[in-house]
């Protein structure tokens, strides 16, 4: 379903096509209707499954611009689920002018006090920081009309379940509420219960990966040496078209950069981008202008793009359903299509929690070495010269040809000629500044008395000259040679 068939305002779906959204995801096309409509919702649902605009695109069409008073709580687990969620209501209410703030424990609390009291409509919050706004009196829930209860599961592992109510009871009785988790254990389900009036249930089921139709690899690979890898494997299987994800805007700015650098045809999209150049790099990959698009994943939501054949991701998602979310991006209608994904050492427990979720196992790929790309390029490189010799239309040529067929042997004129259609990445060394992997899978997560909101380490965190070695092609036998092992 696009966006544009809901019922949604024209202002708010005016942001909604300034972030580049065209369709939604099952679990927004399912509770934007039903909140619209006022009703209290359960979602189920993981994350990276777009919970954010299927809460908040109700909440915002809600609000009252000329009242300056809170109207929309969101109460998130940790700090850096709340200020990503923060940050994408921003976005998504740019048009509507909706003043939205973020509170969480280890930030100064003064300049929190001032963004509430200059008129903040909605607040995102983890529940300790909550509570000491509420119990300071800086921070009054008398106005507000929907309340949110986001990753209710996590929050209850964490143990704020009782900071949960003490600030539920703040909050007007007459109001919506939108409680998404990914799990319900029976203390969620109480509340519920006791605080939700008849709610509808969404629940969505991960979606089914067809091996048919997707390719599923992953490389191990150092931070340090993704970039190399990643423009080797580029080289050999000679996507069409493909996108490559990163974690962070930093992440995709220098990807792009980077690829440029050694002669791709590529660019970046993420939040930061205005909606003019936004929309342009798009359509500009969608028309096939170009053959590589790095994304984040926010930036990248909703996008709908045809024949596209390649998914790498560059980063590891943290959360499974976004790597479905991703992959599901190729393979589509019946064609064939292939991702790959990096995983640095102390990332494979995400990539085992991926495979227990998809109920597939994710191939090793031997990444190709430096002389099997070069190998690859020569061969684009031979195809496109066969192509001007079959096209023909070379006679005003000849006669440069002749002079340097008169200087030079034809031998060395050809292999100068393949030489300036082949990039050799060694001499154009490109750095990725380094990321922190994700925290291990095997750190047991610590409970809390629900004071303060940073209860764990979590990372939710163009070219003009098209590349003359044209990747367009079956590059399937090169890719046989060196993709699979026997074991991971």
């Amino acid at each position: 379903m696009k966006f544009n068939e809901l019922n949604i305002a024209p202002e708010i779906l005016k942001s909604v096509e300034r972030m580049g959204f065209e369709e939604t995801t099952p679990i927004q096309e399912q509770t934007i209707p039903l909140a619209l409509e006022g009703k209290d919702v359960i979602g189920q649902a993981q994350t990276g499954t777009g919970k954010t605009a299927a809460f908040g695109l109700p909440m915002l069409q809600k609000i009252d611009q000329n009242n300056r008073n809170v109207q929309g709580l969101v109460i998130a687990p940790t700090r850096e689920l709340a200020i990503q969620t923060q940050e994408e209501l921003f976005r998504l209410s740019k048009d509507k002018r909706v003043r939205v703030t973020c509170v969480y424990g280890g930030a100064d609390i003064r300049r929190q006090i001032k963004q509430i009291k200059g008129g903040a409509q909605i607040v995102v919050g983890t529940p300790g920081r909550l509570l000491d706004h509420i119990r300071r009196k800086t921070l009054k829930l008398d106005q507000v009309e929907t309340l949110v209860l986001d990753e209710a599961d996590e929050m209850l592992n964490m143990g704020f379940i009782e900071d949960i109510e003490s600030i539920i009871s703040e909050v007007p009785s007459e109001r919506q509420t939108l409680l998404f988790s990914a799990t319900m254990p029976t203390p969620i389900k109480r509340i519920a219960e006791r605080f939700m009036k008849s709610p509808e249930t969404v629940k969505i089921k991960t979606k089914t990966l067809s091996a048919a139709t997707i390719e599923q690899f992953y490389t191990k690979a150092r931070d340090n040496e993704k970039f190399d890898v990643l423009t080797r494997l580029i080289d050999v299987q000679n996507p069409t078209s493909a996108i490559i994800f990163g974690r962070t805007k930093r992440r995709v700015d220098e990807l792009a950069k980077g690829l440029e650098m050694r002669g791709y045809q590529a660019e970046g999209i993420h939040g930061d981008l205005s909606q003019s150049k936004r929309m342009s790099v798009l359509n500009d990959f969608k028309k096939g202008k170009m053959d590589i698009l790095v994304a984040t994943d926010v930036a990248a939501r909703g996008l709908d793009v045809t024949g596209l054949t390649h998914v790498y991701n560059y980063d590891i998602p943290q959360d499974p359903e976004s790597y479905v979310h991703r992959i599901g991006r190729t393979g589509r209608a019946g064609e064939k299509g292939v991702s790959v994904t990096f995983v640095t050492p102390q990332e494979m427990g995400y990539l085992r929690t991926i495979e227990n979720l998809t109920k597939q196992e994710i191939s090793s790929l031997r990444p190709p070495t430096n002389d099997e790309a070069l190998e690859s390029q020569l061969e684009s490189a031979m195809d496109d010269i066969r192509k001007t010799i079959t096209e023909n239309g070379l006679d005003k040529y000849h006669t440069a040809a002749e002079k340097l067929l008169s200087a030079y042997s034809s031998e060395d004129i050809a292999a100068a000629l393949v030489k300036s259609m082949v990039k050799d990445p060694t001499e154009v060394p490109v750095t990725i500044t380094p990321q922190r992997p994700l925290p291990s899978k095997d750190r047991k997560r610590k409970g809390g008395s629900g004071r303060g909101g940073n209860r764990r380490n979590n990372n939710r965190g163009s070219s003009n000259n098209k590349r003359t070695s044209n990747r367009r092609g079956d590059s399937k036998g090169r890719r046989d040679n060196y993709r699979k092992k026997d074991n991971k």
